[in-house]
């Protein structure tokens, strides 16, 4: 499954036309593909840089997988860390994994997950895509101790129910159930209403294939019950990172106030919700000396 050969330019970085055509099912060379055994069952796992790195743990979003970090992993990498990246239980190629007979697929399911996941790699610096932010913002305050740093992609910018600040549809949020939150997710999905390109959708609509329609639901229903845990974010002393576009599901304006409210830096970018997709540059840099600010205060 590996053999997307991605060279980079003459300033050491992917360039534009590479960004646009790489081959998202087809993770880059140098990917070391393996499993993990969680409490809910085997997740799929992918890895980059020296097995001796600091480590990052990067945990996808609701119908996104290990693959989302193939621009930005290789970078970080490059940089001599090491990042360890999973599809959560009942995504994609973790499917199979999941809660025992009547569980659900919810919020403490993957928070215990990434606990074992920070067990087996910790102390290490947390990267939450959207979903995941809020798995990973959970793990800050319950293991506070084994983390480096977190930073925040395009994760909800509020607690309670995020789903009804969504920007346009919010409304919407306030009344729809978390079935039918996910059948419109997975509808817009399925027929690329975010417009990415060909290649890109290659993987959406394959791994959606997979994806068990519950653990989507479930998700939805722990985003219309976020927990709130901003003030123990902000005296937790754990360098925090808010990243997100400025055309994400929640306006700019939300995530720079909830960055003031937790003591964290904020990053935006000129793209939607996927940065680490659609401009994987500019926040890997970003990524970047922020984790080295991060190491650096460690040491002191």
């Amino acid at each position: 499954m590996m053999g997307g050969v991605l060279v980079p330019g003459d300033d050491g970085w992917p360039t534009p036309e590479q960004i646009r055509d790489f081959d998202w099912v087809t993770l880059p060379q140098g990917t070391r593909l393996g499993t993990f055994d969680a409490p809910s069952g085997t997740l799929a796992a992918a890895e980059w840089g020296p097995a001796g790195g600091v480590p990052v743990l990067a945990l996808p979003g609701v119908t996104g997988s290990k693959e989302d970090f193939a621009l930005v992993a290789p970078l970080l990498a490059r940089a001599g860390y090491r990042v360890i990246a999973v599809d959560l239980a009942g995504q994609y190629q973790s499917h199979a994994a999941g809660p025992k007979p009547g569980g659900r697929y919810d919020l403490a399911l993957h928070l215990a997950d990434a606990e074992a996941l920070l067990d087996a790699y910790g102390p290490a610096h947390l990267i939450g895509y959207s979903f995941a932010g809020v798995v990973a913002a959970q793990l800050v305050v319950r293991r506070r101790e084994w983390v480096r740093s977190l930073t925040l992609v395009s994760a909800p910018p509020v607690a309670g129910n995020a789903l009804a600040k969504v920007r346009i549809i919010g409304p919407l949020g306030r009344v729809i159930r978390a079935r039918g939150a996910a059948g419109l997710m997975t509808w817009g999905v399925r027929w690329n209403l975010n417009r990415t390109t060909s290649a890109r959708y290659r993987l959406v609509s394959h791994r959606l294939r997979y994806t068990r329609p519950e653990s989507v639901v479930d998700a939805m229903a722990a985003l219309m019950h976020v927990p709130d845990v901003e003030d123990k974010l902000l005296v937790s002393g754990i360098p925090t990172l808010v990243t997100a576009g400025h055309g994400d599901l929640w306006t700019a304006a939300r995530h720079r106030a909830f960055a003031e409210r937790v003591g964290a830096q904020v990053r935006l970018y000129a793209t939607g919700h996927s940065p680490v997709e659609t401009t994987p540059r500019q926040m890997a840099a970003d990524v970047l000396a922020f984790l080295a600010a991060a190491d650096a205060a460690g040491r002191a």
